[in-house]
Protein backbone atom coordinates (compact mmCIF):
# COMPACT_ATOMS: atom_id res chain seq x y z
CA UNK A 1 0.00 0.00 0.00
CA UNK A 2 1.60 3.21 -1.36
CA UNK A 3 1.34 6.78 0.52
CA UNK A 4 1.12 9.35 -1.83
CA UNK A 5 1.41 13.37 -1.61
CA UNK A 6 -0.88 14.90 -4.36
CA UNK A 7 -0.73 18.51 -4.95
CA UNK A 8 -3.30 21.04 -4.29
CA UNK A 9 -4.25 24.18 -4.36
CA UNK A 10 -5.13 26.62 -1.06
CA UNK A 11 -8.88 27.80 -1.13
CA UNK A 12 -9.79 30.75 -0.07
CA UNK A 13 -12.83 31.06 2.89
CA UNK A 14 -11.63 27.74 5.07
CA UNK A 15 -11.93 29.77 8.02
CA UNK A 16 -14.15 27.20 10.58
CA UNK A 17 -17.19 29.33 11.77
CA UNK A 18 -18.71 28.53 15.55
CA UNK A 19 -19.34 25.33 14.49
CA UNK A 20 -16.57 24.39 12.06
CA UNK A 21 -16.40 24.63 8.28
CA UNK A 22 -19.32 24.83 6.78
CA UNK A 23 -20.36 24.96 2.92
CA UNK A 24 -22.18 23.99 0.34
CA UNK A 25 -21.83 20.74 -0.92
CA UNK A 26 -20.81 21.14 -4.29
CA UNK A 27 -18.05 23.49 -2.40
CA UNK A 28 -16.48 20.15 -0.43
CA UNK A 29 -17.06 18.13 -3.75
CA UNK A 30 -14.61 20.14 -5.79
CA UNK A 31 -11.29 18.38 -6.43
CA UNK A 32 -8.85 18.79 -3.08
CA UNK A 33 -11.16 20.37 -1.03
CA UNK A 34 -12.07 18.42 1.54
CA UNK A 35 -8.87 16.73 1.66
CA UNK A 36 -7.07 20.60 2.16
CA UNK A 37 -9.27 21.33 4.91
CA UNK A 38 -8.50 18.08 6.12
CA UNK A 39 -4.84 17.78 6.04
CA UNK A 40 -4.65 21.24 7.47
CA UNK A 41 -6.30 19.95 10.45
CA UNK A 42 -3.58 16.73 10.48
CA UNK A 43 -0.98 18.94 10.22
CA UNK A 44 -1.89 21.40 13.19
CA UNK A 45 -2.31 18.60 15.68
CA UNK A 46 0.58 16.48 15.54
CA UNK A 47 -0.88 14.76 19.16
CA UNK A 48 -2.98 12.39 16.89
CA UNK A 49 -0.43 10.65 15.59
CA UNK A 50 0.17 7.23 16.72
CA UNK A 51 -3.34 7.73 18.53
CA UNK A 52 -7.01 7.53 18.29
CA UNK A 53 -9.40 9.84 16.02
CA UNK A 54 -13.10 9.06 16.44
CA UNK A 55 -14.77 9.67 13.01
CA UNK A 56 -18.51 10.12 11.76
CA UNK A 57 -21.48 12.35 11.16
CA UNK A 58 -24.97 13.24 10.91
CA UNK A 59 -25.50 10.95 7.89
CA UNK A 60 -26.09 13.63 5.60
CA UNK A 61 -24.95 13.81 1.53
CA UNK A 62 -21.62 13.16 1.12
CA UNK A 63 -21.03 12.22 4.83
CA UNK A 64 -19.68 8.39 3.24
CA UNK A 65 -17.38 10.02 0.81
CA UNK A 66 -15.97 12.08 3.12
CA UNK A 67 -15.13 9.20 5.14
CA UNK A 68 -13.61 7.41 2.58
CA UNK A 69 -11.41 9.73 2.20
CA UNK A 70 -10.60 10.78 5.49
CA UNK A 71 -9.92 7.22 6.78
CA UNK A 72 -7.39 6.90 3.64
CA UNK A 73 -5.63 10.43 4.89
CA UNK A 74 -5.50 8.93 8.64
CA UNK A 75 -3.35 5.96 7.44
CA UNK A 76 -1.46 8.83 5.68
CA UNK A 77 -0.53 10.72 8.49
CA UNK A 78 0.19 8.62 11.18
CA UNK A 79 -2.83 7.91 12.79
CA UNK A 80 -2.44 4.18 15.15
CA UNK A 81 -6.98 3.72 14.96
CA UNK A 82 -10.00 5.19 13.80
CA UNK A 83 -13.08 4.73 16.09
CA UNK A 84 -15.77 5.29 13.22
CA UNK A 85 -19.66 4.99 13.32
CA UNK A 86 -21.40 1.87 11.39
CA UNK A 87 -23.32 3.70 8.50
CA UNK A 88 -20.71 6.91 9.09
CA UNK A 89 -23.45 7.80 11.78
CA UNK A 90 -22.70 9.43 14.92
CA UNK A 91 -24.39 12.26 16.48
CA UNK A 92 -22.07 15.11 17.49
CA UNK A 93 -22.84 14.33 21.45
CA UNK A 94 -22.20 10.65 20.62
CA UNK A 95 -18.78 11.58 19.27
CA UNK A 96 -17.95 13.56 21.86
CA UNK A 97 -18.91 10.83 24.40
CA UNK A 98 -16.81 8.03 22.46
CA UNK A 99 -14.02 10.71 22.23
CA UNK A 100 -14.13 11.06 25.56
CA UNK A 101 -14.57 7.14 26.76
CA UNK A 102 -12.02 5.77 24.89
CA UNK A 103 -9.45 8.21 25.41
CA UNK A 104 -9.12 9.45 21.80
CA UNK A 105 -6.70 12.33 20.73
CA UNK A 106 -9.58 14.14 19.12
CA UNK A 107 -12.35 13.67 16.04
CA UNK A 108 -13.49 14.46 13.15
CA UNK A 109 -17.65 15.24 13.12
CA UNK A 110 -19.03 15.62 9.81
CA UNK A 111 -21.91 17.83 10.06
CA UNK A 112 -23.90 20.94 9.02
CA UNK A 113 -25.50 20.64 12.12
CA UNK A 114 -29.46 22.40 11.65
CA UNK A 115 -28.54 23.35 7.97
CA UNK A 116 -30.29 21.40 4.99
CA UNK A 117 -29.18 18.34 3.39
CA UNK A 118 -28.93 16.84 -0.26
CA UNK A 119 -27.29 17.20 -3.04
CA UNK A 120 -27.77 21.32 -3.31
CA UNK A 121 -27.81 21.09 0.56
CA UNK A 122 -24.99 21.83 3.18
CA UNK A 123 -22.04 19.83 4.23
CA UNK A 124 -19.36 20.52 7.05
CA UNK A 125 -16.29 19.29 8.86
CA UNK A 126 -15.11 20.25 12.59
CA UNK A 127 -12.27 19.29 14.60
CA UNK A 128 -12.82 18.11 18.54
CA UNK A 129 -10.15 17.48 20.58
CA UNK A 130 -9.10 15.00 23.50
CA UNK A 131 -11.57 16.44 25.77
CA UNK A 132 -14.48 15.60 23.04
CA UNK A 133 -15.40 19.20 22.56
CA UNK A 134 -14.63 22.07 19.71
CA UNK A 135 -11.53 22.67 19.26
CA UNK A 136 -10.56 26.51 20.97
CA UNK A 137 -9.95 29.65 18.37
CA UNK A 138 -6.34 29.18 19.07
CA UNK A 139 -6.23 25.65 17.13
CA UNK A 140 -8.74 26.59 14.59
CA UNK A 141 -7.40 30.15 13.90
CA UNK A 142 -3.80 27.80 13.28
CA UNK A 143 -6.00 25.40 10.67
CA UNK A 144 -7.30 28.54 8.78
CA UNK A 145 -3.44 29.94 8.19
CA UNK A 146 -2.26 26.36 7.52
CA UNK A 147 -5.54 26.16 4.95
CA UNK A 148 -3.92 29.59 3.18
CA UNK A 149 -0.86 27.88 2.71
CA UNK A 150 -1.22 24.46 1.87
CA UNK A 151 0.08 23.10 -0.97
CA UNK A 152 -0.26 19.21 -1.21
CA UNK A 153 -1.94 16.37 0.75
CA UNK A 154 -1.04 12.76 2.05
CA UNK A 155 -3.41 10.12 1.23
CA UNK A 156 -2.89 5.91 0.65
CA UNK A 157 -4.41 4.02 -1.94
CA UNK A 158 -7.12 1.35 -0.71
CA UNK A 159 -10.11 -0.02 -1.13
CA UNK A 160 -13.57 1.32 0.57
CA UNK A 161 -14.07 0.22 3.77
CA UNK A 162 -17.15 -1.49 4.87
CA UNK A 163 -19.11 1.42 6.73
CA UNK A 164 -22.21 -1.22 7.64
CA UNK A 165 -20.54 -4.04 8.97
CA UNK A 166 -18.94 -3.81 12.30
CA UNK A 167 -15.43 -5.13 13.27
CA UNK A 168 -12.10 -4.43 12.60
CA UNK A 169 -10.03 -4.25 9.26
CA UNK A 170 -6.50 -2.31 8.39
CA UNK A 171 -5.88 0.14 6.29
CA UNK A 172 -1.99 -0.09 5.91
CA UNK A 173 -0.50 0.04 9.26
CA UNK A 174 -3.69 1.46 10.48
CA UNK A 175 -6.35 -0.35 12.55
CA UNK A 176 -10.02 1.00 11.52
CA UNK A 177 -12.73 -0.22 13.93
CA UNK A 178 -16.54 0.53 13.12
CA UNK A 179 -18.70 0.70 16.34
CA UNK A 180 -22.09 0.74 17.09
CA UNK A 181 -23.00 4.57 17.37
CA UNK A 182 -25.42 4.53 19.95
CA UNK A 183 -23.94 2.35 22.77
CA UNK A 184 -21.17 4.63 24.23
CA UNK A 185 -23.47 7.50 24.79
CA UNK A 186 -26.85 5.07 26.04
CA UNK A 187 -24.51 4.02 28.62
CA UNK A 188 -23.52 7.19 29.66
CA UNK A 189 -27.09 8.71 29.75
CA UNK A 190 -28.34 5.69 31.82
CA UNK A 191 -26.44 7.06 34.15
CA UNK A 192 -27.75 10.34 34.73
CA UNK A 193 -31.40 9.98 34.59
CA UNK A 194 -33.95 7.70 36.99
CA UNK A 195 -34.79 5.20 33.83
CA UNK A 196 -36.90 3.27 36.63
CA UNK A 197 -39.10 6.55 37.08
CA UNK A 198 -39.31 7.88 33.15
CA UNK A 199 -40.07 4.25 32.39
CA UNK A 200 -43.27 4.49 34.66
CA UNK A 201 -44.36 8.10 33.39
CA UNK A 202 -43.79 6.72 29.98
CA UNK A 203 -46.20 4.00 30.80
CA UNK A 204 -49.22 6.00 32.03
CA UNK A 205 -51.94 6.04 30.02
CA UNK A 206 -52.63 9.61 30.17
CA UNK A 207 -49.26 10.75 29.46
CA UNK A 208 -49.17 11.72 25.69
CA UNK A 209 -45.42 11.73 24.33
CA UNK A 210 -43.99 12.66 21.25
CA UNK A 211 -40.18 12.74 19.94
CA UNK A 212 -39.83 14.02 16.04
CA UNK A 213 -36.02 12.83 15.13
CA UNK A 214 -37.11 15.01 11.34
CA UNK A 215 -35.33 12.28 9.17
CA UNK A 216 -31.83 12.94 11.13
CA UNK A 217 -29.26 11.25 12.85
CA UNK A 218 -30.84 10.89 16.45
CA UNK A 219 -33.43 8.44 14.92
CA UNK A 220 -31.27 5.24 16.32
CA UNK A 221 -30.53 6.71 19.87
CA UNK A 222 -34.35 7.58 20.58
CA UNK A 223 -35.67 4.14 19.50
CA UNK A 224 -32.57 3.06 21.43
CA UNK A 225 -33.41 4.99 24.44
CA UNK A 226 -37.09 5.87 24.10
CA UNK A 227 -38.34 2.63 22.94
CA UNK A 228 -36.02 -0.13 23.60
CA UNK A 229 -34.52 1.04 27.15
CA UNK A 230 -37.44 3.29 28.56
CA UNK A 231 -40.66 1.18 26.96
CA UNK A 232 -41.98 4.19 24.79
CA UNK A 233 -44.41 2.60 22.13
CA UNK A 234 -42.67 2.91 19.10
CA UNK A 235 -45.04 5.09 17.06
CA UNK A 236 -44.26 7.47 19.60
CA UNK A 237 -40.77 8.70 17.34
CA UNK A 238 -41.64 9.92 14.44
CA UNK A 239 -39.28 10.49 11.51
CA UNK A 240 -36.63 7.96 12.58
CA UNK A 241 -35.29 6.67 9.37
CA UNK A 242 -31.92 9.24 9.06
CA UNK A 243 -32.07 10.40 5.19
CA UNK A 244 -29.33 11.96 3.48
CA UNK A 245 -31.29 15.15 2.34
CA UNK A 246 -33.99 14.64 5.60
CA UNK A 247 -36.56 14.29 4.10
CA UNK A 248 -36.71 16.95 1.90
CA UNK A 249 -37.38 19.04 5.10
CA UNK A 250 -34.93 21.64 7.22
CA UNK A 251 -33.89 19.70 10.42
CA UNK A 252 -34.25 22.53 12.64
CA UNK A 253 -35.90 21.91 15.81
CA UNK A 254 -38.47 25.14 15.97
CA UNK A 255 -42.01 26.01 15.58
CA UNK A 256 -41.29 26.87 12.27
CA UNK A 257 -39.25 23.59 10.87
CA UNK A 258 -41.41 21.24 12.88
CA UNK A 259 -45.18 22.77 12.33
CA UNK A 260 -46.87 19.42 13.05
CA UNK A 261 -45.36 18.89 16.03
CA UNK A 262 -46.08 22.26 17.22
CA UNK A 263 -49.50 22.40 16.48
CA UNK A 264 -50.50 18.96 17.77
CA UNK A 265 -48.70 20.17 21.51
CA UNK A 266 -49.28 24.04 21.77
CA UNK A 267 -52.04 24.54 19.60
CA UNK A 268 -54.08 21.72 20.02
CA UNK A 269 -53.31 20.27 23.09
CA UNK A 270 -52.71 16.89 21.93
CA UNK A 271 -49.79 16.11 23.67
CA UNK A 272 -48.26 16.45 27.12
CA UNK A 273 -44.72 16.64 26.38
CA UNK A 274 -43.38 16.72 23.19
CA UNK A 275 -39.94 17.11 21.81
CA UNK A 276 -37.81 17.17 18.48
CA UNK A 277 -33.99 17.50 17.79
CA UNK A 278 -31.92 18.53 14.59
CA UNK A 279 -29.55 17.18 12.02
CA UNK A 280 -26.37 15.87 13.93
CA UNK A 281 -28.71 15.62 17.10
CA UNK A 282 -27.48 18.45 19.62
CA UNK A 283 -30.18 20.55 19.21
CA UNK A 284 -33.03 20.23 21.08
CA UNK A 285 -37.16 21.63 21.33
CA UNK A 286 -39.54 21.40 24.24
CA UNK A 287 -43.17 21.59 23.93
CA UNK A 288 -45.75 21.30 26.36
CA UNK A 289 -49.75 21.15 26.01
CA UNK A 290 -50.12 24.88 25.31
CA UNK A 291 -45.94 26.18 25.41
CA UNK A 292 -43.36 26.41 23.98
CA UNK A 293 -40.49 25.94 26.17
CA UNK A 294 -37.66 28.73 25.14
CA UNK A 295 -34.20 27.28 25.05
CA UNK A 296 -33.37 30.30 27.57
CA UNK A 297 -35.90 28.55 30.24
CA UNK A 298 -35.49 25.72 29.34
CA UNK A 299 -31.87 25.51 31.02
CA UNK A 300 -33.01 27.96 34.12
CA UNK A 301 -35.62 25.08 35.02
CA UNK A 302 -33.10 22.36 34.84
CA UNK A 303 -30.76 24.12 36.91
CA UNK A 304 -33.52 24.94 39.40
CA UNK A 305 -34.12 21.73 39.28
CA UNK A 306 -30.81 19.56 38.56
CA UNK A 307 -30.76 17.59 41.97
CA UNK A 308 -34.07 15.95 40.92
CA UNK A 309 -31.77 13.64 38.27
CA UNK A 310 -29.60 11.31 39.84
CA UNK A 311 -26.48 12.30 38.00
CA UNK A 312 -26.73 15.65 39.47
CA UNK A 313 -28.12 14.97 42.98
CA UNK A 314 -25.18 16.64 44.59
CA UNK A 315 -26.16 19.99 43.14
CA UNK A 316 -23.90 21.89 40.55
CA UNK A 317 -21.19 23.59 40.55
CA UNK A 318 -21.96 26.70 38.11
CA UNK A 319 -23.81 27.19 35.05
CA UNK A 320 -22.84 29.46 31.39
CA UNK A 321 -24.97 30.56 28.73
CA UNK A 322 -23.89 32.10 25.47
CA UNK A 323 -24.42 36.34 25.37
CA UNK A 324 -27.54 36.51 23.64
CA UNK A 325 -29.49 33.63 25.48
CA UNK A 326 -31.81 35.40 28.19
CA UNK A 327 -30.39 36.11 32.06
CA UNK A 328 -33.28 33.50 32.88
CA UNK A 329 -30.22 31.09 34.30
CA UNK A 330 -28.44 34.25 35.98
CA UNK A 331 -31.65 34.24 38.17
CA UNK A 332 -31.22 30.70 39.16
CA UNK A 333 -27.84 31.17 39.61
CA UNK A 334 -27.91 33.86 42.52
CA UNK A 335 -30.74 32.09 44.00
CA UNK A 336 -28.47 28.88 44.39
CA UNK A 337 -25.32 31.20 45.34
CA UNK A 338 -23.19 29.15 42.33
CA UNK A 339 -21.42 31.05 39.48
CA UNK A 340 -22.99 32.22 36.25
CA UNK A 341 -21.00 32.71 33.12
CA UNK A 342 -21.94 34.96 29.80
CA UNK A 343 -19.34 33.61 27.04
CA UNK A 344 -19.80 34.38 23.03
CA UNK A 345 -21.89 32.09 20.90
CA UNK A 346 -20.19 28.89 19.98
CA UNK A 347 -19.98 25.75 22.42
CA UNK A 348 -16.28 26.09 22.39
CA UNK A 349 -16.36 28.76 25.08
CA UNK A 350 -17.88 26.47 27.61
CA UNK A 351 -15.16 23.76 27.21
CA UNK A 352 -12.45 25.47 29.78
CA UNK A 353 -15.22 26.17 32.13
CA UNK A 354 -16.47 22.49 32.37
CA UNK A 355 -12.91 21.12 32.31
CA UNK A 356 -11.87 23.43 35.16
CA UNK A 357 -15.39 22.14 36.96
CA UNK A 358 -16.59 26.08 37.00
CA UNK A 359 -20.07 24.71 35.58
CA UNK A 360 -22.35 21.92 35.61
CA UNK A 361 -25.07 23.36 32.77
CA UNK A 362 -24.88 24.92 30.08
CA UNK A 363 -26.88 26.24 26.83
CA UNK A 364 -27.14 29.01 23.95
CA UNK A 365 -30.99 30.61 22.78
CA UNK A 366 -30.15 28.52 19.73
CA UNK A 367 -32.14 25.61 21.32
CA UNK A 368 -28.87 23.80 22.81
CA UNK A 369 -28.77 22.70 26.46
CA UNK A 370 -25.84 20.25 27.92
CA UNK A 371 -23.87 19.71 30.94
CA UNK A 372 -20.54 18.09 31.81
CA UNK A 373 -21.19 14.47 30.69
CA UNK A 374 -19.79 15.51 27.30
CA UNK A 375 -18.54 18.33 25.75
CA UNK A 376 -21.22 19.52 23.15
CA UNK A 377 -24.57 20.46 23.36
CA UNK A 378 -26.84 17.53 23.18
CA UNK A 379 -30.76 16.72 22.32
CA UNK A 380 -31.59 14.04 23.77
CA UNK A 381 -30.08 14.56 26.79
CA UNK A 382 -32.79 17.51 27.47
CA UNK A 383 -35.41 15.66 26.47
CA UNK A 384 -34.05 13.01 28.86
CA UNK A 385 -33.51 15.63 31.63
CA UNK A 386 -37.15 16.74 31.14
CA UNK A 387 -38.71 13.75 31.11
CA UNK A 388 -36.95 13.09 34.47
CA UNK A 389 -38.51 16.18 35.84
CA UNK A 390 -41.53 15.67 35.08
CA UNK A 391 -41.36 11.56 36.28
CA UNK A 392 -40.46 13.24 39.49
CA UNK A 393 -42.98 15.91 39.93
CA UNK A 394 -46.41 14.26 39.46
CA UNK A 395 -49.20 15.97 38.85
CA UNK A 396 -47.49 18.96 37.17
CA UNK A 397 -47.27 19.86 33.24
CA UNK A 398 -44.93 21.95 31.59
CA UNK A 399 -47.05 24.52 32.00
CA UNK A 400 -47.50 24.24 35.15
CA UNK A 401 -43.31 23.41 36.26
CA UNK A 402 -42.59 27.01 34.24
CA UNK A 403 -45.51 29.10 35.44
CA UNK A 404 -44.15 28.11 39.21
CA UNK A 405 -40.61 28.63 37.58
CA UNK A 406 -41.61 32.22 36.64
CA UNK A 407 -43.29 32.89 39.84
CA UNK A 408 -40.42 32.47 41.72
CA UNK A 409 -37.69 33.56 39.41
CA UNK A 410 -39.86 36.35 37.31
CA UNK A 411 -40.19 35.43 33.74
CA UNK A 412 -38.17 36.44 31.01
CA UNK A 413 -39.84 37.58 27.90
CA UNK A 414 -37.51 36.42 25.11
CA UNK A 415 -37.68 36.14 21.04
CA UNK A 416 -35.18 36.22 18.25
CA UNK A 417 -35.73 37.44 14.84
CA UNK A 418 -33.75 36.42 12.01
CA UNK A 419 -33.22 37.52 8.74
CA UNK A 420 -31.69 34.60 6.75
CA UNK A 421 -29.76 34.80 3.36
CA UNK A 422 -29.50 38.69 3.05
CA UNK A 423 -26.84 40.21 1.24
CA UNK A 424 -23.71 40.35 3.33
CA UNK A 425 -23.28 44.36 2.59
CA UNK A 426 -26.68 45.09 3.52
CA UNK A 427 -26.63 42.62 6.67
CA UNK A 428 -22.86 44.65 7.54
CA UNK A 429 -24.67 48.17 6.66
CA UNK A 430 -27.39 47.80 9.52
CA UNK A 431 -25.32 46.47 11.99
CA UNK A 432 -22.95 49.58 11.08
CA UNK A 433 -25.47 51.51 11.88
CA UNK A 434 -26.51 50.39 15.36
CA UNK A 435 -22.63 50.17 15.98
CA UNK A 436 -21.78 53.96 15.01
CA UNK A 437 -24.74 54.72 17.57
CA UNK A 438 -23.73 52.91 20.55
CA UNK A 439 -21.73 55.38 22.02
CA UNK A 440 -24.71 57.94 22.20
CA UNK A 441 -27.37 55.69 23.38
CA UNK A 442 -26.43 55.26 27.25
CA UNK A 443 -29.40 57.34 28.89
CA UNK A 444 -32.01 57.34 26.17
CA UNK A 445 -34.96 55.55 26.16
CA UNK A 446 -36.82 52.35 25.05
CA UNK A 447 -40.29 52.39 25.92
CA UNK A 448 -39.84 53.99 29.09
CA UNK A 449 -36.61 51.82 30.21
CA UNK A 450 -33.22 54.27 30.66
CA UNK A 451 -30.56 52.34 28.43
CA UNK A 452 -27.71 51.77 30.61
CA UNK A 453 -24.95 50.55 28.50
CA UNK A 454 -24.31 49.99 24.52
CA UNK A 455 -21.67 47.69 23.90
CA UNK A 456 -19.99 45.21 21.42
CA UNK A 457 -19.46 42.26 23.33
CA UNK A 458 -15.89 41.07 24.44
CA UNK A 459 -15.43 37.92 26.55
CA UNK A 460 -11.90 37.27 28.86
CA UNK A 461 -11.42 33.65 29.76
CA UNK A 462 -11.61 33.17 32.97
CA UNK A 463 -9.12 29.80 33.00
CA UNK A 464 -6.80 30.88 30.49
CA UNK A 465 -7.22 34.85 29.84
CA UNK A 466 -7.90 34.64 26.29
CA UNK A 467 -9.44 37.08 24.80
CA UNK A 468 -12.60 36.96 22.10
CA UNK A 469 -13.53 40.35 20.74
CA UNK A 470 -16.49 41.78 18.03
CA UNK A 471 -18.89 38.92 19.46
CA UNK A 472 -22.43 40.94 19.28
CA UNK A 473 -23.93 44.28 19.58
CA UNK A 474 -25.75 44.99 23.23
CA UNK A 475 -28.14 47.88 24.08
CA UNK A 476 -28.99 47.00 27.76
CA UNK A 477 -31.31 48.70 29.98
CA UNK A 478 -29.89 47.45 33.30
CA UNK A 479 -31.47 44.08 34.71
CA UNK A 480 -34.85 44.88 32.70
CA UNK A 481 -34.25 44.71 29.03
CA UNK A 482 -31.43 43.67 26.33
CA UNK A 483 -31.46 44.19 22.73
CA UNK A 484 -28.56 42.20 20.83
CA UNK A 485 -27.77 41.71 17.29
CA UNK A 486 -25.43 40.05 15.35
CA UNK A 487 -24.18 38.18 12.20
CA UNK A 488 -24.67 34.29 12.84
CA UNK A 489 -21.56 32.00 11.97
CA UNK A 490 -23.53 29.06 10.89
CA UNK A 491 -24.99 29.66 7.50
CA UNK A 492 -23.30 28.71 4.07
CA UNK A 493 -25.69 31.31 1.48
CA UNK A 494 -25.00 35.40 2.50
CA UNK A 495 -25.54 36.51 6.26
CA UNK A 496 -28.25 35.55 8.81
CA UNK A 497 -28.73 38.75 10.81
CA UNK A 498 -29.86 37.89 14.19
CA UNK A 499 -31.63 40.11 16.45
CA UNK A 500 -32.28 38.88 20.27
CA UNK A 501 -34.87 40.86 22.19
CA UNK A 502 -35.35 40.30 26.45
CA UNK A 503 -37.74 41.93 28.80
CA UNK A 504 -38.14 41.09 32.67
CA UNK A 505 -41.56 40.64 34.58
CA UNK A 506 -41.30 40.09 37.86
CA UNK A 507 -44.97 40.42 38.55
CA UNK A 508 -46.65 37.37 38.67
CA UNK A 509 -49.79 39.36 37.67
CA UNK A 510 -48.46 40.40 34.22
CA UNK A 511 -46.31 37.35 33.27
CA UNK A 512 -49.05 35.91 30.82
CA UNK A 513 -48.90 38.32 28.32
CA UNK A 514 -48.33 37.67 24.63
CA UNK A 515 -44.52 37.60 24.15
CA UNK A 516 -43.99 39.49 21.03
CA UNK A 517 -47.02 42.43 22.02
CA UNK A 518 -44.20 42.74 25.35
CA UNK A 519 -41.46 43.28 23.23
CA UNK A 520 -42.43 45.17 20.47
CA UNK A 521 -41.04 48.79 21.73
CA UNK A 522 -37.22 46.59 21.79
CA UNK A 523 -38.37 45.53 18.27
CA UNK A 524 -39.18 49.14 16.97
CA UNK A 525 -35.64 50.44 18.45
CA UNK A 526 -33.85 47.82 16.70
CA UNK A 527 -35.54 48.95 13.29
CA UNK A 528 -35.36 52.33 13.90
CA UNK A 529 -31.62 52.08 14.75
CA UNK A 530 -30.27 49.63 12.41
CA UNK A 531 -32.80 49.91 9.44
CA UNK A 532 -32.46 46.62 8.54
CA UNK A 533 -36.21 45.88 7.31
CA UNK A 534 -35.55 49.36 4.84
CA UNK A 535 -32.27 48.20 3.79
CA UNK A 536 -32.87 44.58 3.22
CA UNK A 537 -36.64 45.35 1.76
CA UNK A 538 -37.87 42.56 3.98
CA UNK A 539 -41.07 43.19 5.75
CA UNK A 540 -40.69 40.73 8.50
CA UNK A 541 -37.84 38.38 9.28
CA UNK A 542 -38.03 34.76 8.22
CA UNK A 543 -38.13 33.01 11.39
CA UNK A 544 -39.36 34.48 14.71
CA UNK A 545 -38.42 31.77 17.90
Amino acid sequence: MSMREVATPSFEGQKPGTSGLRKKVTVFQQPGYLESFVQAVFDCAPELQGGTLVLGGDGRFFNRNAIQTILRMAAANGIDRVLVGQGGILSTPAASAVIRRHRARGGLVLSASHNPGGPDGDFGIKYNIANGGPAPEAVTEAIYRRTQTIRQYRIVDADPVDLDQIGSRKIGTMTVTVIDPVDDYAMLLGGLFDFDAIRALLARKDFRFRFDAMHAVTGPYARRLLVEMLGAPASSVVNAVPLEDFGGGHPDPNPVYAPELYKAAVLDGELDFAAASDGDGDRNMILGKGIAVTPSDSLAVLAANATLAPGYARGISGVARSMPTSRAPDAVARALKIECFETPTGWKFFGNLLDAGRITLCGEESYGTSSDHVREKDGLWAVLFWLNLLAARPGETVLSILQAHWKRYGRHYYSRHDYEAVDAGQATEALNQLRAALPALPGQKIGGLVITAADDFAYRDPVDGSESKGQGLRVICGEQARLIARLSGTGTEGATVRLYFELYEADPAKQADDVQTRLQPLIDFAEAQTGLRKITGRAAPDVIT
